[in-house]
Parts: C-alpha cells; structure tokens; sequence
C-alpha cells in the first residue's frame, strides 16, 4: 500500500482533524503526529510514519 496524504483542518485539544486527498475524514492524537503540525500542515502517512511535508 501506497503512502496517504491528509490535510489537518483542525485541532481540538489534543487531538487533530484530518482529511484525506480522497475526501475521507481521520482523527488522530497530536501526540503521534510529527512536531510543528498545525491546521493546515500536509501530512504523509507511509508504513506506520507520519511526515510532515514541506509547505
């Protein structure tokens, strides 16, 4: 399986809203997401490791 990329759309606490380049909404704790994630940052989600990609 191929990587999957998100968009953060919200934090609410510790815990962050995501969406997926196919529509497909995730929650997920900040505390697994790499640091200096905020709204807006894009992510890439590949075996097991998440990203953050360069804006």
């Amino acid at each position: 399986m191929g990587p999957i990329y998100y968009t953060v759309t919200g934090i609410n606490g510790d815990y962050a809203d995501l969406i997926s380049g196919q529509g497909q909404p995730h929650s997920i704790t900040m505390f697994l997401l790499p640091e200096g994630t905020t709204v807006g940052s894009r992510l890439k989600l590949e075996q097991f490791q998440w990203e953050l990609l360069d804006e």
